[in-house]
Order: C-alpha cells, then structure tokens, then sequence
C-alpha cells in the first residue's frame, strides 16, 4: 500500500540517519569535550568555521609550550613543576582535579602581590614544603596557617614588626627562615631566636632590620646547635667595630656569616672575644677623610681693583658635608680642603638611617668685603668746657712758663747742653711718636661673609652598611670657568715671556 511503502521508507530513512549520527561524530569528536552524543545539526560546520585547520596532534601542541618562539612558552624562571603541568594538561587533562593540585605542589611562590593577609586556605597544600611571599605588605603572621610540612619560609622586603606571630606555631621542621629587609626593631627580638621556636634551623637570615642588641641576639643565637649559615648585616648592630669578631667567636658551629666564609684563621684571630662583651662599647666609629679641591675658579679676577678706600676683597674655600649628630655634639661642617675627621656615634637608628640615605659634599665660596675705618678728628679742646675753665687754663700755662724761665737763670752754666739736651729729647719724643704711628696697623671693618655654593654631590654610603670596610668617592661638581675668566685670568697674571720653539 502507498501509505505503508512511505512509512517503510521513513523508518528506513530514520535507521540510517541515526546510523550516520552514530558513526559520523564519533571519529572527529575531540578527546577535550564531554563523552556525550551530538544531533547531526552540530556537526554541520558554520560558515566562519568551513575551511579552518584540522585540530592539532598531541606533539604539536608539546611543541608549543616547549618552544621559546613559540606566545604559549613558559616565562622565564619558571620551575619544572610548571612545565610538567603544561605537559600534563595536554596528555592527560582528566587527572588535573583540585585535590591533585594541591597535593602536588611542593613550592609555592607568590612575590610582590600586595598579598596582606595569610589565611588558612595554606593548610590545603598538604605537602607544601616551601613557601616564598616575599616583596608584600605583610605585617604579621598566623602561625596556624602555615601548613607543618614548611622547611623553607621566606618573608623579604615585608613590613614585619616582631617574630613574636611566627612564635606561637613555628612550623617544627623549619630549615631557613628569612625575614630580611623588614621593620623588625628592638632588644626583644633576641627572644624569639631560641630552639625552643626552632630546633631545626640551619639558615637564618634577618639582614637588614633595625636590630640593635648584639650580645642578646648571639646569646640567643648560640642555642640553635644546628645553624651554620647568619645574615646580620645591615643592622644598626652590625656597626660597631668588633661585630665580626665577636659573633664568629660566640658561634663557634658557624660556618658562613654574612655570606662570608668563616675561616680557621679568623676563628684564631678572635679567640676569647666573646668573655669581653660586658667592656665592649656600643658605638660605632667612622673617618671621614676630605681630599684636595682641583680646578676651582679664582674668583678674585672677576672683581675690579680696589681704591684707597675700599673695598678689599678677601676669598676662602671650605668642604661641608652632613653627618648623623654624634653624642659629642661634634658639628658636620669643617672647614679647609684637606681634613680628617673622626666621629663616635652611639645611637646606632639614626646612623643606619644616615648611610642608607647617604651625604652631601659641597664646596661653599666665601667672600668677605673689608673697609678701612676712619678715625674721628681730635678737637684741641672740648666743647663743653666753659668760659671760666679756659681762663684757669691759661694762667697754669702762664705759670708753668714762667717757672722754667726761673730755673733757666740758676743754672747759666749748663746752659747750652741743657739746650742741646732739651732739643734732643724733643727730638726723640717726636721719633717715638712716629714710630709708634707707623706700628698701628690698619684697621678694617667686615661686611657679613657673601657664602656661595661652588658644587655639591651626593656620595653613596650604603656599603659601609653592607659591610665595606671603605667608601672612596671622586665628587665631579663640573666645569665652572667660562671664556670671561679665563681672559681676566690671562689679563691679570704676569707671563714669562714665551721660549722660541727650536726650528725645523
């Protein structure tokens, strides 16, 4: 019947159809998608699509994420982990599941984050074994986040105040600890430095901090029979001139201190320096040597020559430079060009501060204006004497005249050599008079000193506070003489006449 040959067809048309779904899909079907059936619309490929590369082999696609030319490669510094998960994802993406990833992950870095907060979801990696949050904001710690299995824990370049935090729950198997380049401030913090906290503790580094009790934080130090490797430099601590030597000699197990090797010699050396730490005095000494000044402008050629009255210029050159104030009141400025200068400072903040920050040198000119006084004129007689004193003045003189006219005719006989005699010392009255005259010297009133800044620079100190013994600097203030001066100059100074070079 017509009607049942076109429901025979259908039925044909549907087995076939859902024959062609079923074998069609299944070779083409990526491994990356659900295991699921597809209708026949899906495969029909859209028109964006028609023509576009054929899915890529497992080996093309390994190649990708090893080749360095390749936008997928790996950045720079990544570990093997990172490679093998890449790896991973690509052969077998099924087994990348969360409880597997936290499993796996033995490193754990996360670096300048502006991470602030540890929280507990650390306690997921259960074999977490190292664990780097350095460059952050972190101010302190929950020790009861730290997963137990850590042997490495480094926290640099936070803002931590205290170890007291990492105090309460120190992982027990820890190894390393550092925490450089942090806040942590005070005597206390020797405390917390003990086997009690860290039995297992072979390297710790707290460089660069603002520790300050030396002989409380060796006395610490020295309970961890297991640490071999210590970084102190760059606390105010490490300033004082027998550092070294006393914590190489109370740490006798140390191997490596401030990334310097501790030699035999060096032990030798400072043998017995640690039963001295109650004489030892905490204070820091430096020297500060100032060079010689090359190439400074005469400024004197510049000036017009002086009159008879003035004014004359006078011209002195001297080298500031800034220094932390000492407890001895000792002021940073001194004068000359060539000088030494010691300075003792016990308060060892500040002084860290002072050399991380640096100094300035400045050459300052100084020029003093100086004026010839003149003397006000000698009146022969004062203007507030009266009428009556100056008759009664007359008649003494009337009288004293006639007095010596008396004598005079007593004595006739001596009179020429008492007339020789009175003329020379009139005579040598008036020579004293004249010498005396010409031994005053002149006297020269000064204007206020006329400072003016040649130069200045800034000279590096943080070395010194890395450890360098020395700082030596060749300050460049650059070229201050112009064609005008150096005509003056040529001008001004007398030039022997030139030698005639020798001809050809």
């Amino acid at each position: 019947m017509p009607g049942g040959e076109e429901g025979q067809e259908e039925e044909q048309d549907r087995e076939t159809g859902a024959s062609d779904v079923q074998e069609g899909p299944r070779g083409n079907k990526s491994r990356f998608l659900p295991q699921t059936w597809r209708t026949w619309r899906e495969l029909v490929p859209r028109e964006e699509e028609a023509g576009g590369p054929s899915e890529e082999t497992v080996e093309d696609l390994l190649d990708l994420v090893c080749s360095p030319q390749s936008p997928w490669a790996l950045l720079e510094g990544s570990s093997a982990e990172d490679l093998f998960l890449r790896q991973l994802a690509i052969r077998k993406p099924q087994m990348l599941k969360e409880d597997f990833l936290y499993s796996y992950f033995r490193s754990l870095q996360v670096v300048d984050k502006e991470v602030s907060l540890v929280d507990k979801d650390l306690l997921k990696f259960p074999k977490l074994e190292e664990l780097v949050l350095s460059a952050n904001q972190i101010k302190e710690i929950d020790a009861f986040n730290l997963p137990p299995t850590l042997k490495v824990l480094e926290l640099y370049g936070n803002i931590i105040t205290s170890m007291k935090c990492l105090c309460a729950h120190p992982p027990p198997g820890l190894q390393h600890l550092g925490l450089g380049h942090n806040k942590l401030l005070g005597p206390l913090q020797s405390m917390y430095i003990t086997s009690q906290h860290w039995p297992n503790l072979v390297s710790l580094d707290l460089g660069f901090n603002d520790l300050t009790d030396l002989q409380g934080m060796v006395a610490s130090l020295s309970t961890l029979q297991r640490l071999r490797l210590l970084i102190l430099q760059g606390n105010p601590l490490a300033l004082v001139p027998y550092y070294r030597g006393f914590t190489v000699d109370s740490l006798a197990q140390l191997c490596v201190l401030d990334d310097i090797t501790v030699s035999s010699s060096e032990k030798h050396q400072f043998q017995g320096l640690r039963y001295k730490a109650d004489v030892l005095a905490r204070e820091a000494q430096f020297v500060v040597t100032i060079g010689n000044i090359r190439g400074v402008l005469d400024s004197s050629v510049l000036d017009p020559e002086p009159g008879p009255q003035g004014p004359f210029i006078t011209y002195s050159y001297y080298v500031t430079y800034d220094f932390v104030e000492d407890e001895e009141g000792e002021g940073s400025e001194y004068g000359g060009v060539l000088a030494e200068m010691q300075h003792t400072i016990r308060d060892l903040v500040p002084l860290k501060a002072f050399l991380l920050a640096g100094t300035t040198v400045t050459i300052v000119e100084e020029k003093i204006l100086s004026w010839p006084v003149v003397p006000p004129p000698v009146d022969s007689f004062s203007p507030t004497k009266g009428k009556g004193e100056k008759e009664k003045g007359e008649k003494e003189k009337e009288k004293k005249e006639k007095e010596e006219k008396e004598k005079e005719e007593k004595d006739k006989k001596g009179k020429d050599g008492k007339d020789k005699a009175t003329k020379g010392e009139k005579e040598k009255k008036e020579q004293k008079g004249t010498k005396k005259k010409r031994g005053i010297s002149k006297e020269f009133r000064q204007d206020p000193p006329i400072l003016r800044v040649l130069g200045s620079g800034l000279v590096v100190l943080e070395p010194l506070l890395a450890g360098d013994p020395l700082v030596s600097t060749l300050c460049m203030f650059g070229v201050i003489r112009t064609l005008e001066s150096d005509r003056l100059t040529f001008l001004r100074v007398p030039w022997a006449p030139a030698t005639p070079s020798p001809q050809k």
